[in-house]
């Protein structure tokens, strides 16, 4: 499907204004993938907040220039899919999470931060946990030490106790 200028401006426009909201861009092959299958990783992605797109190249090179993505603008040849996202670890999380399950999608680069990550970095940056989860961590540790000191302050308490009664 060929697309005229206009359009062609109107994708353009379009993903720029996402590049420039996305902190992160995972791209991957889809070659071979089936229909359903494409549907399925589409849904995965709506539902974390990661904007997936099949681009012309020429169309995507041209967008990210002058981006924090323009350093994998190289990478950008052959059938594929491109993930935005606003937050950190979206992308890479819902395209790696697939391609565990799915041999057909193979992810060719990323970017985080402005710098370009190889398959395996996008993997790393997947494996990262979710700020939530992170958060919870971070309480568990500082309510540590406090539980604690009430644990062995309810000992003594107990020990004092049964002293008192002997």
């Amino acid at each position: 499907m060929s697309l005229n200028r206009s359009e062609k401006e109107a994708v353009i426009s379009e993903v720029t204004t996402l590049a420039a909201q996305a902190q992160t861009l995972v791209i991957a092959e889809y070659r071979g993938i089936t229909v359903a299958d494409m549907t399925k990783l589409r849904n995965q992605a709506r539902s974390n907040g990661v904007t997936l797109s099949v681009l012309k190249n020429t169309l995507a090179r041209r967008a990210v220039t002058g981006s924090s993505f323009e350093v994998v603008a190289d990478q950008m040849t052959g059938p594929l899919i491109y993930g935005f996202s606003v937050d950190a670890i979206a992308a890479a999380k819902v395209v790696a999470n697939f391609a565990k399950t799915n041999d057909k999608l193979v992810i060719r680069a990323g970017v985080y931060g402005g710098k370009a990550l190889d398959a395996n970095g996008v993997k790393q940056l997947a494996s990262i946990p979710s700020k939530e989860v992170l958060l919870a961590q971070l309480c568990g540790l500082l309510m540590s030490p406090m539980s604690r000191t009430a644990v062995v302050l309810g000992a003594l308490a107990a020990q004092k106790g049964e002293t008192a009664a002997a």
